[in-house]
C-alpha cells in the first residue's frame, strides 16, 4: 500500500482528501505545517506528498528546498489556487513532479497520482542517521491584521536596546513575543531569562533577582546565581511585573539605573549588562494613580509599547492555532487525530475565547484526546457558547473596577466563578482585587 502525506491547513480540505484517498486503496497522514511534515517525512516511510503553497509556518517551496538539500527521494505534488500558479511553476522548476489547481478534482488528483508511480519513481528517504527531528515550532505568529502589526513591531525594536513593556490579557502569548524579540537581537547569542514576578514571594524576590551567600539568611544553604548576573550580555524577562511589592521596585530601579547588583550578603557589586522586558496584564497607570506601582520605575521599563491582541481580534487567525495545537495534541498524546469535522471549526471560530491561547490550546488537547483518533467533532470541544454573555475585562479603569464589583455580586463573592465570568485566572483576579482595593 502507497503512502501519501497531505501538508494541507483547511482542515475541511484535508479530512476530505483523506478520507477520500483512503477509499481508494491508499496510507493517507495529514499535517497542517511544515514543521510537522518534515517530522514526518524523517520518521516515517511516505511515498508521496501533496503540499499546499501557502501554509502557516512556511510554503511549499521551503518544503520542497528542504526535500532537495537533504536527497530525500519522495516526489511532491503541489497544490494551488489558480492565483498562484507562477508560484508552482516556480516549483516544478525546483523538481516537483506535478501541481493542481484549487478546487481540486478529485479524478484529476487521483490520475496525477497514478502517473508519478506508474512511472516508477523511486521513492522513500535518504536521510543520514544522525540527522535529527527539526526543533518544533511552539508558538505561531499568524495572518491577520493584528499579527502582522505585532509583529512589525517586534521586528523594528528587537535590533534596539530600548526596554520593552509587553502589555496583554493573560494567555496571549507575551512570553513568546519576548523571546522572540531576544531572538532578533544584537543578544540572540546571550541567555534569556525568564522570571514569573507573580509567583516570587516578597521576601525572596532580592534573591532571585540578584542571589545571594551561603549563610546570608536562614533557609540559603548555598550560594545562589541571581537572574541579572544569570542574564549578562542577554535578555531578562519580568512577566506580570505589576505584581512585584514596592521595595523591591526600588531595587529594581536602582539596578536598571547603575547596571550593577549587589547579592545579599555580600559587599561586592557585580556590573551586569542586560536589556529588560516587561510583561503584565494589568494597567500600570491605574496602579501608579493607586500608589502601589512606581512611575519612575514604570517610564524606564517603558521606553516601548507592545500591546497584545485577544485572541478573538485575529479572526483569520483562529482556525490556524487550532490545527497548530492539534499537530501539537498529535504529537504529545501519540494520537493521529486527522482533523476537526466542519461544525467543530465552525464551533471554534465563533467562540470568543476568554482566555486567549491558552485556553484554545488546552481545549484542543482534551478534545483530541476525546476523539481517541478521529476527526474532532462539537462535543469534543466543551465549549459552552454562553460564555459569550460574560462580562470582558476593559482597559478602562473605571469600567473594569465597576465590572469587577458586578461579577463578585452575581457569583455570590465566589472569586473562581467570579474570574471565568470575567475571562481572565483568579491570580489577575487577586492582584485587581488588590489594586482597586476592592473587598
Amino acid at each position: 500500500m502507497k503512502h501519501i502525506l497531505i501538508v494541507e491547513d483547511d482542515t475541511t480540505f484535508a479530512v476530505m482528501l483523506q478520507t477520500w484517498l483512503s477509499k481508494k486503496k491508499f496510507s493517507v497522514a495529514s499535517v497542517s505545517g511544515i514543521a510537522a511534515a518534515k517530522k514526518t517525512l524523517i520518521e516515517s516511510s511516505v511515498d508521496l506528498v501533496l503540499c499546499d503553497l501557502r501554509l502557516p509556518d512556511g510554503d511549499g517551496i521551503d518544503l520542497l528546498e528542504w526535500v532537495n538539500n537533504r536527497n530525500v527521494n519522495v516526489p511532491l505534488i503541489v497544490m494551488t489556487s489558480y492565483a498562484a500558479i507562477p508560484s508552482a511553476v516556480q516549483a516544478m522548476k525546483l523538481g516537483a513532479r506535478d501541481y493542481i489547481s484549487k478546487p481540486v478534482n478529485p479524478e484529476d488528483l487521483l490520475q496525477k497520482i497514478n502517473e508519478v508511480f506508474n512511472a516508477g519513481v523511486k521513492t522513500g528517504k535518504q536521510i543520514p542517521v544522525s540527522e535529527s527531528v527539526p526543533e518544533e515550532t511552539n508558538y505561531l505568529e499568524g495572518q491577520s491584521e493584528a499579527a502582522r502589526q505585532l509583529y512589525t513591531y517586534v521586528k523594528l525594536v528587537a535590533p534596539t536596546s530600548m526596554s520593552v513593556l509587553i502589555n496583554g490579557a493573560s494567555g496571549t502569548g507575551k512570553e513568546y513575543v519576548a523571546k522572540r524579540i531576544h531572538q532578533l537581537s544584537k543578544r540572540s547569542e546571550k541567555p534569556f531569562v525568564a522570571i514569573d514576578c507573580g509567583a516570587i514571594p516578597k521576601e525572596l524576590a532580592a534573591s532571585e533577582f540578584f542571589g545571594h551567600k551561603k549563610g546570608s539568611f536562614t533557609g540559603a544553604i548555598e550560594d545562589k546565581v541571581g537572574a541579572f548576573i544569570e542574564a549578562d550580555g542577554g535578555t531578562i524577562f519580568l512577566d506580570e511585573i505589576g505584581n512585584l511589592s514596592y521595595d523591591v521596585q526600588v531595587q529594581l530601579l536602582r539596578v536598571l539605573q547603575e547596571r550593577r547588583v549587589k547579592p545579599i550578603g555580600t559587599t561586592t557589586e557585580v556590573k551586569v549588562d542586560v536589556r529588560l522586558i516587561a510583561a503584565t496584564n494589568e494597567d500600570l497607570k491605574a496602579a501608579i494613580k493607586s500608589g502601589v506601582f512606581r512611575e519612575d520605575l514604570y517610564h524606564r521599563i517603558n521606553e516601548f509599547t507592545i500591546y497584545m491582541p485577544h485572541l478573538c481580534e485575529r479572526g483569520e487567525d483562529i482556525p490556524l492555532f487550532a490545527n497548530f495545537f492539534l499537530d501539537q495534541a498529535n504529537r504529545e498524546l501519540e494520537k493521529p487525530v486527522p482533523g476537526f469535522l466542519p461544525e467543530a471549526m465552525e464551533r471554534i471560530s465563533q467562540y470568543t475565547w476568554p482566555g486567549n491561547l491558552r485556553e484554545m490550546r488546552n481545549t484542543v488537547m482534551r478534545a483530541a484526546l476525546l476523539a481517541q483518533g478521529n476527526p474532532i467533532r462539537v462535543e469534543h470541544l466543551g465549549i459552552d457558547m454562553n460564555i459569550d454573555k460574560s462580562i470582558n475585562i476593559l482597559h478602562d479603569p473605571d469600567s473594569e473596577r465597576t465590572k469587577i464589583v458586578s461579577a463578585l455580586q452575581k457569583c455570590s463573592g465566589n472569586k473562581s466563578k467570579a474570574a471565568a465570568m470575567l475571562g481572565i485566572d483568579r491570580k489577575t483576579l487577586y492582584n485587581k482585587l488588590k489594586l482597586y482595593q476592592i473587598e
